[in-house]
C-alpha cells in the first residue's frame, strides 16, 4: 500500500511501499479515505514522544483518519464490515498512522460517521476537535461568559470559536484582517486583527502602530475576559494575555506557555494544556457536524503524495486533510 513514512526522526517523510496490515484480536481494519494533517504529526517525526514510547521505523506518519472498515479481527463487537468510521489513532508503538491506505486499529478508539457526514470532514475532527471540546469543557464556558481565543484561525481555534459560541459566550477571536468574514460567521462577535491598529498624529500624517492583542482587547472589554484559550502565543505574550482575565476565571495554553504558579497566585485555574478526549467526544462533535450546528472548517484538500509538502506548513486557516 502506499503510505507516507518518516525512516528515522527528523527525516524528511516520504512516499514508500508498505505492507496491508491485517486486524487481529480486537481490531478492525481501515481502508481509509482520509486523513487530517496536525501539528503534532511533525512533532513526533522529530521524535516529540521518543522517550515516551515506543516507534516502529519505517514510521507511517498520522493520527486522524477516516474511511470504511474493511477487515474485522475476533472479539469486535460494536462495528461491522463496511461501517464508515472515524478516529484519533495515537495508538503505540507509534509508526502505524493514518497517511496510508490501510490502517489496523483497536474498536474502542472508533467513532461512527453519521451518513450526514463527509469522510473529508470527519477526518478533520479528531485532534483539533477533541481538543477545543476539552478546553471547553476544562474552562466550563457558559452562557453570557467572555471568551478569548488566541490564534483562532487554525483548526483547534476555528472549532473553539463556534463550540464558545454555541455556548453562548461572546467569543472575540485573534484573526488576520482577511480573515475577519470567516471568524464572524463561524460565530465571533469581536475579531482582534493581531493588534494591528492605524492612528493619525496629523490630517497629513497616518502612521502605522503596533498594538498588542492584550492592549486591544483591554480597550473594548476593560471588565476583563472570564476565559482564555491561547494557542499559539510564547510564554511573555501570554503572560500579557492573562493579565485580562478576571479573579477565578480560567487561561490555557496548548503550546506549554503558561506560568501555572502565577496563574493561580491571581486565582486564575488553567494552565498548560494536554486533550485526553478520545472516541466519546469525537462522536458528540460528530452529533453536532451532523445537526448543522458545527461547520468543519477544512482548507485544503491534497491528494496524500503531498504530504511532504503540506506537513508543517504555516499560515493554516482551518484543516488540511489528506485526500487518499
Amino acid at each position: 500500500m502506499r503510505a507516507i513514512v518518516a525512516r528515522e526522526f527528523g527525516a524528511r517523510p516520504e512516499l514508500a511501499d508498505m505492507p496491508i496490515p491485517e486486524a487481529g484480536p480486537g481490531t478492525v481494519q481501515i481502508q481509509l479515505e482520509a486523513a487530517g494533517v496536525n501539528p503534532v504529526d511533525l512533532l513526533v517525526v522529530r521524535g516529540m514522544l521518543k522517550d515516551q514510547l515506543p516507534h516502529d521505523f519505517p514510521m507511517i506518519i498520522g493520527t486522524d483518519g477516516a474511511g470504511t472498515i474493511s477487515a474485522i479481527g475476533p472479539g469486535v463487537d460494536d462495528f461491522g464490515f463496511g461501517d464508515r468510521v472515524v478516529g484519533k489513532f495515537m495508538v503505540p508503538p507509534i509508526g502505524h498512522g493514518t497517511y496510508a491506505e490501510y490502517i489496523v486499529v483497536p474498536e474502542a478508539t472508533l467513532a461512527k460517521i453519521p451518513d450526514e457526514v463527509t469522510a473529508i470532514q470527519a477526518a478533520a475532527l479528531p485532534t483539533a476537535g477533541i481538543t477545543a471540546l476539552d478546553l471547553m469543557n476544562a474552562a466550563r464556558v457558559t452562557s453570557g461568559q467572555r471568551v478569548l481565543v488566541v490564534g483562532a484561525s487554525g483548526g483547534v481555534g476555528s472549532f473553539l470559536v463556534q463550540l464558545a459560541a454555541l455556548a453562548g459566550a461572546h467569543v472575540i477571536a485573534t484573526a488576520r484582517a482577511d480573515d475577519t468574514d470567516r471568524m464572524i460567521r463561524l460565530g465571533a462577535s469581536e475579531v482582534v486583527d493581531y493588534g494591528r491598529i492605524q492612528v493619525t498624529d496629523s490630517p497629513t500624517r497616518p502612521e502605522s502602530s503596533e498594538l498588542s492583542v492584550a492592549d486591544s482587547v483591554r480597550t473594548t472589554t476593560p471588565g476583563g475576559i472570564d476565559a482564555l484559550f491561547d494557542l499559539v502565543s510564547p510564554p511573555p505574550v501570554f503572560a500579557e494575555n492573562a493579565t485580562l482575565v478576571k479573579d477565578s476565571g480560567a487561561a490555557y495554553s496548548t503550546i506549554g506557555s503558561a506560568d501555572e504558579v502565577a496563574l493561580k497566585s491571581r486565582h486564575v485555574t488553567g494552565g498548560n494544556f494536554q486533550s485526553t478526549g478520545g472516541a466519546a467526544e469525537l462522536r458528540q462533535l460528530l452529533r453536532y457536524v451532523g445537526n448543522g450546528d458545527l461547520v468543519v472548517p477544512v482548507a485544503a484538500t491534497p491528494p496524500l503524495e503531498a504530504a511532504p509538502e503540506v506537513l508543517g506548513a504555516p499560515g493554516a486557516r482551518g484543516k488540511t486533510v489528506l485526500f487518499i
